[in-house]
């Protein structure tokens, strides 16, 4: 089965628990296949969710047998700094603490605002506007 077959299948089951897929990924570590089911939620994710979602899934995914190999189903957070790759996922994080790399700066500080492609930091006590066009990479960060 596809990889993006499969994820539509899983994204379906996911939102449908009350979650947000983040992304799916199905890797060789080692000598064991894993599909990693990387998952999201305003208030955070904590092992219980994971548990859920993994209950969920796995009966599911038992009578797709997507893989021809054995692999193990992981579920967990997408972590504290993951990538903000499209503008749901920045829109979703205002308020929260993001770091941004663009070609000649590193800024952390408080994503405030984000409207026509335009990021808005607070940093400590002044603001600055970033274009997402000059953004290398966007990530939420742990704010020290």
């Amino acid at each position: 089965m596809e990889l993006s077959t499969l994820k539509k299948v899983i994204t379906d089951h996911v939102i449908a628990a009350g979650y947000l897929l983040y992304d799916i990924e199905y890797v060789k570590e080692r000598k064991t296949h894993i599909l990693r089911v990387l998952i999201d939620k305003a208030e955070g994710i904590d092992i219980e969710d994971c548990m859920t979602v993994s209950d969920l899934l796995n009966p599911t995914l038992d009578e797709l047998d997507p893989f021809t190999e054995d692999y193990s189903l992981e579920v967990s957070s997408p972590g504290a700094e993951r990538k903000l790759r499209d503008a749901s996922e920045i829109t979703r994080a205002i308020g929260k603490f993001v770091h941004i790399e663009t070609a000649v700066d590193k800024i952390e500080g408080e994503l405030i605002a984000y409207q026509n492609q335009q990021l808005t930091l607070k940093i400590r006590n002044k603001t600055i506007e970033i274009a997402e066009s000059e953004c290398k990479l966007i990530r939420m960060a742990i704010k020290m």
